[in-house]
């Protein structure tokens, strides 16, 4: 049996301003380690908003969400910022990279942040992490030197630095042509396949949900295929 690495079980959630408007509706499903799952639907059906109850950065709603087997509604705010930093790598469809800081310093700052590690350490996993996704030789360019297929490499770099048990992802392959999202696309599959990386993607690039492991299919606040 693979390990499940996450669980949404019977998430509820309603918006009140200014009326109340269900907008997910008894959301179950789970992810195994090593999964490349992408969550799919129209605009408003839902998906961003689930997506960020499950990386416990919304925290108003029914339900639980289990990561690796600890419920985070038992969990307070500076808990919460903990399980982020260390279990869930972030990529959203823009980068939020420090334009004047170097590739290396973008990728080493939630490692600093985690404190885990030494400075030293800390900057050889960030090269480690540029080197999986070959780009290495980009590590003390600045940030706004970069292309954005560049900058979207790094913001997933960024995402691993702290080994997350899953990477979640927001539209990642949103502002890119069709190159640069087919170059994210095989950094994901790469790292899900050779790095046993948990992956769970937001998309509405039809041909990037159809070659993940498994599609998540929304439809007005509810799952109507997994």
């Amino acid at each position: 049996m693979k390990e499940i690495i996450l669980e949404a079980n019977q998430i509820t959630k309603y918006f009140y301003d200014p009326m109340t408007v269900k907008v997910l509706n008894d959301i179950n499903f789970t992810v195994e380690r090593g999964d490349f799952v992408s969550i799919v639907g129209k605009s408003g059906c839902g998906k961003s908003t689930l997506l960020y109850i499950l990386s416990t950065m919304d925290t108003e709603y029914e339900g639980k969400v289990i990561i690796d087997n600890e419920n985070m509604k038992e969990k307070k705010e500076k808990q919460l910022a903990q399980v982020r930093n260390e279990k869930i790598g972030f990529v959203f469809q823009f980068h939020y990279l420090i334009s004047e800081f170097s590739v290396l310093e973008n990728v080493m700052l939630p490692g600093l942040k985690f404190n885990k590690f030494s400075k030293t350490e800390v900057e050889y996993r960030a090269m480690q992490k540029l080197k999986i996704l070959e780009i290495d030789q980009l590590a003390l360019k600045k940030a706004n030197q970069l292309s954005g297929g560049e900058k979207q490499r790094v913001a997933i770099a960024r995402a691993l630095i702290n080994d997350p048990l899953i990477i979640m992802g927001d539209e990642p392959t949103g502002n890119l042509d069709k190159k640069n999202s087919n170059i994210v696309f095989d950094i994901f599959k790469k790292l899900s396949e050779e790095e046993s990386q948990t992956l769970l993607i937001v998309t509405h690039d039809q041909s990037f949900s159809a070659n993940t492991n498994r599609t998540i299919v929304m439809e007005d606040g509810k799952i109507v295929s997994s």
